[in-house]
């Protein structure tokens, strides 16, 4: 299993907090049968071990009227690599980066408010990146699933 380190009680907050992330220690503490101290402890003991990274809001920007999300195949050459996931890091309109098994392929989520701005984007960041060997840009339509994290 995935949480072979945690014991039983921490991957029932787990879970729950998988679920509700704005769920209250007291209404942990009810569900699995320890204290709202208790609770809080192994939630801030899971936090500062790095297993619970962070708590966000995720916005689903096709509710947004005209918002673009675009995820693009990159091979650079090995020596640019670590310029290029910089460059792309810099960029407001970038989401995600994640480094990929291939040749030198990074998998890139961008969002734009428009696609004229995504076109902006294209030319003035993806078009000037150094040393890439191949770009594929692909617009999302929709999203079926979507899971953030680990699930249990």
């Amino acid at each position: 299993m995935y949480l072979d380190g945690l014991d039983g009680l921490d991957q029932k907050i787990v879970q729950l907090l998988i679920e509700n992330a704005r769920i209250s220690y007291s209404d942990i503490a009810d569900k699995i049968g320890l204290s709202r101290v208790a609770v809080k402890a192994r939630i801030q003991a899971l936090e500062q071990k790095g297993i619970i990274e962070e708590y966000t809001t995720v916005i689903n920007p096709r509710k947004i009227s005209g918002a673009v999300s675009c995820y693009f195949e990159i091979e650079a050459t090995p020596g640019c690599l670590p310029e290029v996931t910089e460059l792309l890091r810099r960029s407001d309109t970038v989401t995600q980066i994640y480094r990929v098994t291939g040749k030198d392929r990074l998998h890139v989520h961008a969002v734009a408010a428009s696609s004229e701005e995504m076109e902006v984007f294209l030319h003035t960041v993806i078009d000037t990146l150094p040393g890439v060997v191949s770009c594929s840009c692909h617009m999302i339509l929709s999203r079926i699933k979507d899971i953030k994290g680990l699930r249990l």
